[in-house]
């Protein structure tokens, strides 16, 4: 979205009445719990991929982090 076009929407949304500005504020903030569900959706799959190929590490945090320190 162009800078301009994200200022008209926040020029129109400044007129709006405080009822319309309360219903697009919720709108919005569904919107956005819904697109952080669907990208962690999507790496949770990418994940669970990763680890049928056998290309993920397994191990509790204690072992992974001493992983991470030999590297």
């Amino acid at each position: 979205m162009s800078s301009a076009t994200l200022n008209k929407l926040i020029e129109d949304f400044s007129i709006l009445p405080l009822d319309d500005k309360e219903y697009a504020i919720e709108v919005i903030k569904k919107q956005l719990m819904e697109a952080k569900r669907e990208a962690i959706a999507k790496r949770a799959r990418e994940a669970l991929i990763n680890l049928k190929k056998g290309t993920s590490k397994r191990g509790t945090v204690k072992k992974l982090y001493k992983d991470l320190e030999s590297d």
